[in-house]
Formats: structure tokens, sequence, C-alpha cells
């Protein structure tokens, strides 16, 4: 299964499970799919299931006319233990889904975010801090933005970027509004760019629509997403890391051009990088389990990043 496959299945499966009867035109619309390309994912879904592998053991799919019906997939929804950076997460996703305009229930939504929070309640500082950088998104910016694509109406941004920790001023000219790995991101022509952009919802801090008509330039095309959002080229610098046992998942998450065993559950991957402030916040989060080999610049960069992050848990002199 490809790397960016799994993620949209483990999206799929839970949300066809609380929306019996999907259709499948307008699943595949809402994942950025073809529906040949949805239905076969629903095919694979169809041989996924326990060990054992018997009629009963597997997840039970159909799509007879079009309507999306699914059964014997209980097991997906079995709790799990969170921890801090997966609670932020949900934590995250939750207040992305009360900013949905069709969403109804947000008394219950309330309820469900209050009990996580105080499920938290060791990691509550982090995860707030959490919530705070990584999503801070204008009220109702997805009700706004869906809205303009509708009504074909350019709009004004604020726009947060992280692998540069700053905020740019954006006027976008929507095109669609997409879900990629279970996110929402706004698709449209970027002025500041002078080319086709995705913007992540959670991350806009602020939206306002234009009394201005949406007028892409003929160049604008939408972006095939089957593949994630990021699709690296030979312009991407390349990368290798040496992943530990413990981090053989990044090479089954992110496209590698190369990938070699070690031994002993050891990886050697080459990857192209979307800039080196990511592959400096993926070498963070590896900690020991992964180290930059190559280029050794940036091997370099990592590491004084690493020792500054250290150096904030050092004490303070005479304390």
């Amino acid at each position: 299964m490809s790397s960016d496959r799994l993620p949209r299945l483990l999206a799929l499966v839970p949300y066809l499970m609380s929306h019996p009867g999907a259709q499948v035109s307008e699943v595949a619309r809402l994942f950025g799919l073809t529906e040949k390309q949805l239905i076969d994912d629903l095919q694979l879904v169809w041989m996924c299931g326990l060990p054992g592998h018997t009629p009963g053991d597997l997840i039970d799919v159909s799509w007879d006319g079009g309507e999306i019906l699914i059964d014997n997939a209980d097991t997906i929804a079995r709790p799990l233990r969170l921890g801090v950076d997966e609670a932020s997460a949900l934590l995250v996703a939750l207040r992305m889904l009360g900013e949905l305009p069709e969403f109804q229930g947000r008394d219950v939504l309330a309820r469900v975010t209050a009990k996580l929070e105080r499920a938290a309640a060791e990691g509550a500082a982090a995860v707030s801090s959490q919530v705070q950088i990584d999503m801070g998104p204008a009220p109702g910016a997805h009700r706004t933005i869906t809205e303009a694509v509708r009504a074909k109406r350019r709009l004004r941004l604020r726009y947060y970027v992280p692998g540069r920790d700053e905020i740019t001023p954006r006027e976008v000219d929507p095109i669609r509004v997409v879900v990629v790995d279970g996110r929402h991101y706004l698709e449209g022509w970027c002025y500041r760019a002078e080319a086709m952009r995705m913007f992540r919802i959670d991350r806009i801090v602020e939206v306002e629509v234009l009394d201005v008509p949406a007028e892409p330039p003929a160049e604008a095309r939408p972006m095939d997403v089957t593949a994630g959002v990021f699709q690296p080229s030979e312009h991407h610098p390349l990368v290798e890391l040496e992943l530990s046992p413990d981090a053989r998942w990044a090479a089954e998450y992110y496209p590698c051009e190369e990938v070699t065993e070690l031994g002993d559950g050891r990886l050697r991957v080459a990857l192209r990088a979307r800039d080196e402030d990511w592959v400096v916040q993926l070498a963070l989060r590896l900690g020991e389990s992964g180290r930059v080999l190559s280029p050794a610049a940036l091997a370099d960069k990592v590491a004084a990043a690493a020792k500054a992050a250290l150096a904030n848990y050092e004490p303070a002199a005479g304390g």
C-alpha cells in the first residue's frame, strides 16, 4: 500500500461509518478523488479486517447504485490511549468540525471536546499551546471560504506559514475546498505567488470576502491531490536519513526515492524535502530514532537546533 493511501483509508472508513448511504460521487469529491480511485479504495477496504481473513473477520462494504454502505468495521473505533500531540490533533479536528456550515450537533461536540480536554488534563498546557500555534483559525473560516467558492468571490487572507513561523497576507481567487489526509484545504490562484496554491484552512488566521469577482487566469488548474498535497520534484532538496526501528514509519508515511535496509531493523532513506526547516522539524520529532546523514550542512543545522532546544531544559544559573 502506498504511503499516501493508508492515511486516506484511515480517514475514509470512519467517515463512511458515520455517513451511511453516502453517495460515491459526493465522497469522491470530498476526498479529492475520481470515482474510479474511490472505488479502488473501497475494493481494498473490502479485503481488510482482523486476522483470520474469513468473511466474518473482514470489513463488509458495498456501493451498489452509487450508495456506499459499510459494516463490520467496529474495531476501527476502538478507544486509543492518546498522547499530548494526538490529543492536540484531535482537538484541532473537533474545532474544525464545528466550523463546517453543514455540521449539526454543536452541543454534543462541545461536550466531547470538554471531555477530551479533561482526559488530557496533565498535558492541558501543552495541548493549548499546540492548538494556538498550529491552528488559530479565523472564526467561521470554513463557512466563509465555502460561501466565497460558491459565489465566486475573491478572498483576502492572513495565512500562517509554520516553516517560516510567519503570517503572510494573501489575495486568492478560490476554486475549491478539498479534503486531503483528513485536513481541509482551500485551493485557488494566489496573487502573491502568481500560481495555484493549497492553503490549510486551520492555518488561515483571518479571512475576508472581497467585493471582487474571482477571475483566476486561464492557466489555473486544480491540482491532482491523490498523491497528497506535497508532490516532490527534482527542484526540492534531496535528503538522506538513517532511521531506527522506532522511526520506520517515516519511510512509509513520506514518499521516498530510495529505501535501503541496514540490518537490525534500521533504514537509510532518501527523500525530497519541502525545505530545510521541514527537515529540521522532522529530525527533532524523530529525536534519537533518526538522524540526517546528508547534506552535511543540513545535518549541522539539525544538531544546532537540537542543542538550542535542549538548552531550554537546563536549569538557570543559581536556580
